[in-house]
């Protein structure tokens, strides 16, 4: 029987429980192959080659493939795992973060600099804050071909 787990209605946020731990296995394996210089050499080789050699789903192989971290923590990743994808493309962690809220890396800096987004109307989804999936660059659906935070 599965745990329930209220932090779902949490828009914008994706926690990184058992279940989504056991899920990115392989995803957050990967990731952390890239702390090697001679993997990043071979992912940035052939990108589909050298995830082809992990037991990841398509769908992780083309959330990393797409660059699309809110698609990769979905699907398991965690984004301290993660970061080590922006890393090889030589992107700083603002960039990465910014990317993910549909900002540029000015844009991120500034917002956090004045304290962050506001709780209000981000408590939970179905309010009309900012955090809110339809606010956001991947939309109510998460974006095309893209499964949402309800457990796909």
């Amino acid at each position: 029987m599965a745990l329930e787990k209220p932090y779902l209605d949490v828009p914008g946020t994706i926690i990184f429980d058992a279940e989504q731990s056991r899920r990115g296995y392989w995803l957050n394996q990967f990731c952390m192959s890239l702390m090697k210089a001679e993997n990043r050499e071979r992912f940035k080789a052939d990108e589909r080659a050298y995830l082809d050699e992990w037991a990841m789903s398509e769908e992780q192989k083309q959330a990393v493939l797409a660059r699309d971290l809110n698609w990769c923590m979905r699907t398991g990743g965690n984004i301290y795992f993660l970061a080590k994808i922006g890393a090889t493309d030589g992107k700083s962690f603002q960039q990465m973060a910014g990317s993910m809220t549909g900002m540029t890396e000015d844009e991120y800096r500034a917002m956090m600099m004045a304290g962050g987004r506001s709780a209000e109307g981000n408590r939970f989804v179905g309010e009309d804050g900012d955090a809110q999936a339809h606010h956001q660059p991947q939309g109510s659906a998460g974006g095309a071909g893209k499964s949402n935070k309800e457990g796909n």
